[in-house]
């Protein structure tokens, strides 16, 4: 079997979501980041045309008036597609060995990590960093609170807020507030918040 069509395999098992070592997915490691993650992280804050050129070298895809404030951390960056008018404070980490995508208008509050990786739970399994990965999408006007956790292969809905601290392990609805640990809905979201903490418009 040639190399070739060994990362084929490789990366069919990846996207079926099944273990996958990390000697059999070095083919990826070019795909990395790694050092322009770096010197995004230590540009000063008014050069902004130079974070906005190393931002759209980083991500797979970037949208219009991007803000994601460094630090951040990514396992490679490239598999990351973020809309526009996104807003990422500080210390926001993707384990992006697979595609984590989020919409226009997404809020994320400091300290939250988007995962698609996971660990199978047999240690023998874990041989060699054995792991799988599943894709994450975030919707459309979204805000993720402080210090949350999202798990692999989590889909959070349109308008959605999580509570800070939550840790998704399961899908989100559209237009609902979800929090806790794991992350349950706990109400919708009604016109009845658009007057919550007037005048704001």
């Amino acid at each position: 079997m040639t190399d070739a069509h060994t990362d084929e395999a490789v990366l069919a098992r990846i996207t079926e979501g099944l273990v996958y070592t990390e000697s059999e997915a070095a083919f990826l490691a070019p795909r990395r980041r790694t050092e322009e993650i770096f010197e995004y992280n230590r540009t000063p804050p008014g050069q902004e045309d130079r974070r906005r050129s190393l931002l759209v070298g980083i991500l797979g895809s970037a949208g219009e008036r991007t803000v994601l404030l460094p630090p951040f951390s990514a396992a490679f960056g490239s598999n990351v597609h973020i809309g526009d008018d996104f807003f990422g404070n500080v210390n926001l980490t993707f384990v992006d060995d697979v595609d984590i995508r989020i919409g226009d208008d997404v809020m994320i509050a400091p300290s939250v990590t988007l995962t698609t990786t996971g660990h199978p739970v047999h240690p023998a399994r874990r041989a060699d960093f054995g792991r799988f990965s599943e894709p994450i999408l975030i919707e459309d006007k979204v805000w993720i609170g402080s210090n949350a956790v999202v798990l692999p292969g989590v889909r959070i809905g349109y308008g959605s807020v999580i509570g800070a601290g939550s840790v998704v392990s399961r899908s989100i609805p559209p237009m609902t507030v979800a929090l806790g640990t794991p992350c349950r809905v706990v109400r919708s979201i009604t016109d009845e918040d658009l007057t919550a903490r007037a005048p704001a418009h």
